[in-house]
């Protein structure tokens, strides 16, 4: 008899008739369990509260309901709110507000519908243990009456139908959960103007001036050296006293300067730049995110958001990531003072493109 020179123990040889027995069998078979061990079944059922005394299941009913109302009230906050703490100042103070009480609206809206359907099931509902077996796909007509079978059973288990008060307040929860979002949507447009000649067109116009961004400095040809990168503003913009960062957000441009002879310019867009100066929309053609970052050997713009990436030197063409069109480019030229003015407005819409976009 052997020992195990680590641990010890005793090692004895296997018997014959086992190893013997064990060469018999199927190698596909070999390692599978001969005595596993017996289904034990479901644990016994242990009821509910609300299954033994009717008064609390009233109160969890009564808990249900009032819960779906409390979503619709967050909902119907969430509007309200977005009317009274409007953000038409641009004060940062009045943002913080609307943000805080529109987002306190949204919480209580989706956190008590949530609760109230979780509640509802645990609560509420037929309590009972079963296995669903999974069988072949077929839509034979038995397989048919038997999933209606089950919409039935679910239907009675769950009293969706019998219990109308719970049934009819999370309808209306529901209903009007997603008008925060409607209203919302559509107050980033004023009310009083159609939204897509918005979005066609921005500040810029025919003799504008650059300016730096924020200062609104005008600047020159001469200040713009090989390499750099300016962020640009439309002169006038950093005196708007209402709708500043809505035309901010769609007349922002980055300046660069490259040498004249990396320059790929199409050929109808040869008079659109200055000395190897050339500007173009700063808002990412994916979904609106600025543009930010230039790398002066390459030539490329990145937006940090989804890694988009653009081609300065071949008229900002998309070279990786999910943009699928070129930034739109700013024609510009110089006035007599040696001022950067634009030639024009975008000839196309700046950002993410939308169902309208010519």
């Amino acid at each position: 008899m052997a020992q195990d020179d680590h641990s010890g123990a005793e090692l004895t040889a296997a018997d014959s008739s086992h190893a013997a027995h064990e060469s018999d069998a199927s190698p596909g078979t070999a390692l599978i369990v001969q005595d596993a061990f017996a289904n034990p079944g479901f644990p016994p059922h242990r009821p509910r509260v609300t299954d033994e005394d009717p008064k609390r299941e009233k109160r969890a009913q009564r808990t249900v309901y009032t819960l779906f109302y409390l979503s619709a009230l967050g909902s119907l906050w969430a509007v309200a709110a977005y009317m009274l703490f409007p953000m038409e100042s641009n004060n940062v103070g009045d943002v913080r507000l609307n943000n805080l009480f529109i987002g306190l609206g949204a919480t209580l809206a989706l956190l008590a519908l949530g609760i109230g359907i979780v509640h509802w099931g645990k609560a509420v509902m037929v309590d009972v243990e079963l296995v669903d077996e999974r069988h072949e796909v077929g839509g034979s007509p038995e397989t048919q009456a038997a999933a209606a079978k089950v919409f039935a059973d679910a239907d009675r288990e769950s009293g969706f139908t019998r219990r109308a008060v719970i049934r009819n307040s999370l309808i209306g929860a529901l209903v009007v959960f997603p008008l925060p979002a409607v209203v919302l949507f559509r107050g980033f447009a004023p009310q009083d103007e159609l939204p897509v000649p918005l979005l066609s067109h921005t500040m810029w116009r025919k003799g504008t001036r650059l300016a730096l961004d924020p200062s609104g400095v005008a600047i020159k040809a001469s200040d713009v050296t090989i390499g750099s990168a300016f962020h640009v503003i439309p002169e006038g913009l950093a005196e708007l006293e209402h709708g500043k960062l809505e035309e901010k957000a769609k007349a922002a441009v980055l300046l660069m300067r490259l040498d004249p002879s990396e320059l790929n310019q199409l050929p109808e867009r040869e008079s659109w730049s200055y000395d190897g100066i050339v500007a173009y929309s700063k808002i990412c053609t994916h979904v609106g995110c600025p543009v930010a970052l230039y790398e002066q050997h390459t030539h490329h713009l990145l937006c940090p958001c989804h890694q988009s990436q653009f081609d300065v030197a071949n008229h900002c063409e998309v070279i990786f990531g999910p943009a699928k069109r070129p930034l739109p480019q700013l024609p510009i030229a110089i006035d007599d003072e040696g001022y950067l003015i634009a030639q024009s407005d975008f000839t196309e819409p700046v950002g993410p493109s939308f169902w309208e976009r010519h």
